[in-house]
């Protein structure tokens, strides 16, 4: 473990038992040379139950233009349906009160469905976000990683050129 408090503490500046659970697993991950980055959106349907996903599709549906226009024949075919063709013995004469009662049911139950299905777009926008800062926080220290190596390359470099100074210095006193 000592190497891994030693990288914590070069990476992140402080050992790794106070590391929290996100820059444990990342520190983890990039040591063993595991890739982070994954497909968030399958990654986060594969939680969802079967209510959600249904939640989720009727919440794409009401809110279509596909929806909308269909709705909009729709009633445009009750109200002249009612009014003109059916005019002694329309089911819902003027001021189409039992229109009004489905619209209300419609609403009553569309709008909770629409608003379980933006709850849970937060969630999965925060999850996005989550795995976004996991991959970020990964790169980050691969790319530390690759400066410190760098670094230590070209320290070496310099360390050897210094030592070939010297001898060759040596050399020319010698030969004088």
């Amino acid at each position: 473990m000592k190497t891994l408090d030693d990288a914590a503490q070069v990476l992140f500046g402080k050992p790794a038992e106070e590391l929290d659970e996100t820059e444990r697993q990342v520190l983890m991950n990039s040591r063993a040379g595991r890739i982070l980055a994954e497909d968030t959106n399958a990654a986060y349907e594969s939680k969802q139950s079967l209510g959600e996903r249904v939640a989720d599709t009727i919440a794409r549906v009401g809110g279509s233009w596909t929806f909308i226009i269909g709705f909009l024949v729709f009633l445009l075919v009750w109200t002249v349906l009612n009014t003109i063709i059916l005019t002694r013995e329309a089911f819902d004469p003027y001021p189409f009160i039992f229109l009004n009662l489905v619209l209300s049911m419609l609403a009553a139950l569309q709008a909770p469905i629409i608003m379980m299905s933006q709850n849970r777009q937060a969630m999965r926008d925060r999850f996005a976000a989550s795995k976004d800062y996991e991959v970020n926080l990964k790169a980050e220290i691969e790319l530390m990683a690759l400066h410190h190596k760098i670094d230590t390359h070209f320290l070496n470099e310099i360390a050897a050129l210094k030592m070939e100074v010297l001898r060759l210095h040596d050399a020319l006193r010698q030969r004088d």
